[in-house]
């Protein structure tokens, strides 16, 4: 059986049943989102939780264990402070009897701890007129829904708590500061969604010149998001990370490449009626009769590459091959049965209010193009390869660089207030800090004075521009390494109430006042963060001098102050040591990222090799297809860096975009070659090849570009609402990387350089199969151009015009 009698049968079915598989299709699409649970729910948003354990920055995490430290929890700082003086004794009741333990009954809190209290400005100044306390929660950072309802919860249990007169308690960090900057500018995701659907309806408008063929062509892609995110996210309950790329790619691949695939069949549903279709049955028979491999392929293809991610190390990768592969599968089987019973229902009325009249039909821009490069090949193929090759060579300055960039809190919002408090009273480090973290032979308090050795090196070093630790736990001078020994021994070790006790006999007799008793006490509370119970566990929280940790200055930096940690190694007589933190993530991140782009390119390029080979029945054609893309991925990349690093300016290029350039313009562009590389078979049936590459060339053109734009224009959405918020660049960098590199591959390399190619090959396109042995035969022009030389054709059958006499044709060669 021949492929195009699969798809005839598929279209008749979607034709004849077209109203039961519209009525299914709804039925899909509202009950299964109340069905099974939002993607939202269970994306996660920090990314080294997707880290191998191999990986530094995880081992030092995994070694911070006894510290309380967790990759799966994320922290929100509560700053509390009075503006003069100190907390009385009713403030401290307050804070640790009443804000502590409401803050821990919060929904997805996990703990809630003081860090530290801060000293009185001035010489005789005394603990207690500032206090951090530190509230761990495992919500999901990229549930926006959970994040904001955390953030609201805590500011509503501190308001219900009733704080002291004269006190004010605020948030602070990361989390409070997205929540502000979300109201304010509202859901990213949901503006990205919603402009990207306006922005394809507004260029389907243009291109259809009609009302009802863009929401036919935009429907079941939209359909197909609606139903494969549940059901993603159900299989994230059973064990599947997804992270937030997974979400966000989810909605612009289904809605780009439903669309594109839309397209294919749109179009060619429009050309069947204008060249006389007895009926609209008949056209969208015959359409998805000739597009229906095309569509299919183009889709396995996508799959085909998405699933290859499944051999990345680093699992944000590779757990974004499955997600993205279901979504393309249900969008698929939207476009093969929901897509054509749309357009059996509606027939020449989507295209109103455009005349569909027979022998309508013009060869185009596309067509006029098509027609003076094939004259001229080798011209039009060697200046393009000069030009990509030109661009290719700016990969060599490539750099990675950090996600994101200095977050500021909107003004006059809590965090703001909450940031300028901890800004104030604590050290920088208490907001982002890189941590260094030491395995000790022996506990701490055995050996203070290698610590304080420790302590002094590490501040020394021109690295960092903050550094505390078990001596200084909130930035002040702190103990000496023989004050802090007496107070374990006067004290132990582990959680300590929050107000001191007596003042002991020999801390009385040595002449220590009462007053400093308890602010030593709570200084030496403080250090619990520093310090696991056995004391065996210590670590150092430091502000990196290259700037914020998640910056491309601060990646580059880390292999140094990695080297600066393992320096202190001997000095605190360690056995293992790490650095950890968003830096270190970030670095490593980058680094596997990198590794993991060298080792599954290869193996995308054999898998998608292979279904081209068997859609183009050819050894030769998955050649210069695959080494088109390789050229266009290369020139996109060098653009990019010539864009955002020589022009704009940048340390760097987020780490993520190589990656996501390779995914898009490998699969999507493969889905463009196979388009147009099918049509250059099919007219091959009825003219000579040069013909028939300018014939496919002018049919597809318009669809392949219109396509492009498509998808192209969806990632600008993306960069522009994207960029606004918090990390903007990078956000920007990754849209308008994707977005150029698709605009490049759609206007030159799938409808120009590839044609030529193929006029150049002649017979070779389609070696080894019998068509190229009929060629060899007995050729008729210089480069094969007779249907009948190229084998595509019987040399009995005579030229056809009928779809069912090309698919007789078909099955006879």
């Amino acid at each position: 059986m021949h492929a195009d009698d699969i798809f005839r049968g598929i279209g008749k079915f979607a034709v004849k049943f077209r109203w039961v598989i519209v009525v299914l299709w709804i039925v899909a699409a509202a009950a299964i989102p109340k069905a099974l649970p939002s993607l939202a729910s269970v994306t996660q948003g920090n990314n080294s939780a997707f880290l191998p354990a191999s990986a530094p920055s995880e081992h030092a995490a995994n070694l911070a264990a006894p510290l309380g430290f967790s990759t799966s929890t994320v922290p929100v700082p509560v700053v509390a402070a009075v503006s003069t003086g100190s907390f009385s004794a009713a403030d401290q009741t307050w804070l640790n009897g009443t804000l502590v333990p409401d803050l821990a009954k919060v929904k997805t809190v996990t703990k809630v701890r003081e860090l530290g209290q801060s000293a009185v400005p001035g010489p005789n100044g005394v603990a207690g007129q500032a206090a951090q306390i530190q509230v761990l929660s495992d919500v999901s950072t990229n549930d926006e829904n959970a994040m904001t309802k955390l953030i609201d919860d805590l500011r509503a249990t501190i308001a219900s708590a009733h704080p002291p007169a004269g006190m004010q308690v605020h948030l602070a960090g990361q989390l409070a500061i997205n929540a502000d900057q979300q109201k304010q500018s509202g859901s990213t995701g949901n503006q990205v969604q919603a402009l990207s659907f306006v922005f394809i309806l507004l260029l389907l408008l243009v291109i259809f010149r009609s009302l009802l063929a863009p929401l036919i062509t935009v429907i079941p892609a939209l359909v197909s998001v609606s139903i494969a995110g549940p059901i993603i996210a159900e299989l994230a309950n059973h064990g599947l990370k997804v992270s937030q790329l997974s979400q966000l790619l989810l909605i612009v691949l289904v809605l780009g490449a439903g669309t594109d695939y839309g397209l294919f069949l749109v179009f060619r549903v429009r050309e069947r009626l204008r060249l006389g279709d007895s009926s609209k049955d008949d056209a969208v028979v015959n359409a998805l009769t000739k597009v229906g491999e095309s569509i299919t392929f183009s889709a396995f293809t996508v799959i085909a590459a998405l699933l290859s991610l499944l051999f990345a190390t680093f699992q944000i990768y590779s757990n974004l091959g499955i997600p993205l592969a279901i979504g393309i599968g249900v969008m698929l089987l939207a476009g093969l049965t929901l897509l054509p019973a749309l357009l059996a229902i509606f027939g020449k009325a989507a295209f109103w209010p455009s005349k569909q009249r027979a022998g309508a039909e013009t060869s185009g821009v596309w067509g006029r193009i098509a027609a003076r490069v094939v004259r001229r090949p080798g011209v039009a193929l060697s200046i393009g390869v000069i030009v990509f090759g030109a661009l290719s060579f700016a990969v060599t300055g490539y750099e990675s660089a950090g996600f994101g960039g200095t977050i500021t809190a909107p003004a006059g919002t809590d965090s703001a207030a909450g940031t300028d408090l901890l800004n104030k009273y604590f050290p920088v480090t208490a907001a982002n800090p890189t941590n260094l973290v030491y395995k000790l032979s022996t506990p701490a308090w055995d050996d203070a004075s290698a610590i304080a050795t420790a302590t002094t090196q590490l501040q020394k070093d021109p690295l960092f521009i903050g550094v505390t630790g078990p001596l200084n736990p909130v930035g002040t001078t702190g103990f000496t390494p023989a004050q802090y020994t007496q107070l374990h021994a006067l004290l132990g070790s582990g959680p300590l109430a929050a107000t001191a006790p007596a003042e002991p006999a020999a801390a009385a007799n040595a002449g220590i006042t009462a007053a400093q008793w308890s602010e030593a006490y709570q200084l030496y509370r403080a250090t619990f963060q520093f310090v696991s119970a056995d004391g065996k566990t210590i670590q150092f929280q430091t502000s990196l001098a290259a700037g914020d940790p998640s910056t491309t200055a601060a990646l580059n930096a880390i292999p140094a102050v990695r080297d600066a940690a393992g320096a202190a190694e001997p000095t605190l007589h360690a056995v293992d040591w790490g650095v950890t933190g968003e830096a270190p993530a970030l670095y490593d991140i980058s680094s596997i990222s990198n590794s993991d782009l060298a080792h599954v390119i290869p193996i995308a390029i054999i898998v998608i090799g292979v279904l081209l080979a068997l859609v183009m029945r050819s050894l030769v054609a998955p050649l210069y297809l695959i080494a088109s893309v390789a050229l266009s991925y290369f020139a996109a990349l060098g653009l990019a860096v010539i864009l955002f690093i020589k022009i704009g300016g940048d340390g760097g290029i987020t780490f993520i975009l190589p990656f996501l350039l390779f995914i898009f313009l490998l699969a999507l562009g493969e889905d463009y070659n196979i388009l147009v590389m099918t049509r250059i078979r099919e007219e091959a049936h009825r003219m000579p090849l040069r013909d028939a590459v300018t014939r496919a060339v002018a049919v597809t053109g318009t669809t392949v570009t219109s396509a492009g734009l498509v998808l192209a224009g969806t990632f600008a959405v993306f960069a522009i609402v994207g960029g606004r918020g918090s990390g903007g660049s990078q956000i920007r960098d990754v849209g308008l990387g994707l977005a150029v590199g698709i605009l490049m591959d759609t206007f030159v390399v799938r409808t120009v350089l590839v044609p030529c190619t193929v006029v150049l090959l002649g017979k070779w396109n389609w070696w080894p199969s019998k068509l190229h042995e009929v060629h060899a035969a007995g050729a008729q022009d210089e480069v094969g151009t007779s249907a009948d030389a190229l084998g595509l054709s019987s040399a009995a059958d005579g030229p056809t015009t009928t779809d069912d006499s090309d698919s007789e044709s078909r099955r006879k060669s």
